[in-house]
């Protein structure tokens, strides 16, 4: 995770309300996004996650391009949700809240029984990722993994659902600064 980690020395924080938000390319897509460091990340989930799913699924927006390259890479169908309602037969609706904020998400193409890998760019709150694997849970998906890029260390939505998460690194945002835990 070289690149990673140096990537991450670089990175702007801003203040988003009071909340230290880190713009980072594998969960912004700016500053520009190195193929080189999106091919390391892919790698790196390849190499953790469970891939023995009938799906792999990941939320809009910055989890898409993360998800994509690792369903090309593992021929593991992508399904996307959405933050756009479609109507189609068997779509849920789930309501997503972050430390900054908050909007409606939409599931289509997961059945019951569908086993699926949930891959990420960032855990921060949890907030997403808590909803997905509620919706998920409500649908009578199988969630074999949780796999994302970076999480912050600390306690999160997700702490409640029962789900562990596989990271690639696990980091602080404090003070303007990113400091990498290992």
């Amino acid at each position: 995770m070289e690149r990673l980690r140096d990537s991450l020395h670089d990175a702007p924080i801003i203040d988003k309300d009071g909340y230290e938000y880190l713009v980072h390319p594998i969960s912004n897509g700016v500053p520009v996004l190195d193929p080189a460091l999106l091919r390391e990340v892919v790698v790196g989930m390849v190499r953790r996650a469970d891939l023995e799913v009938d799906k792999i699924v990941a939320p809009e927006a910055m989890g898409i391009h993360i998800a994509t390259a690792l369903s090309l890479q593992t021929d593991v169908p992508l399904v996307v949700i959405r933050k756009r309602e479609y109507g189609l037969e068997g779509e849920v609706a789930l309501h997503q809240q972050t430390g900054y904020s908050s909007s409606e998400m939409f599931i289509n193409d997961v059945e019951p029984g569908d086993c699926v890998l949930i891959v990420d760019d960032l855990l921060s709150t949890g907030g997403t990722l808590a909803a997905i694997c509620g919706a998920l849970d409500d649908i009578g998906a199988d969630i074999a993994d949780i796999v994302v890029a970076l999480r912050k260390v600390g306690a999160n939505a997700l702490d409640e659902t029962g789900y562990d998460v596989k990271s690639l690194l696990d980091i602080t945002v404090a003070d303007g600064e990113v400091t990498i835990h290992d």
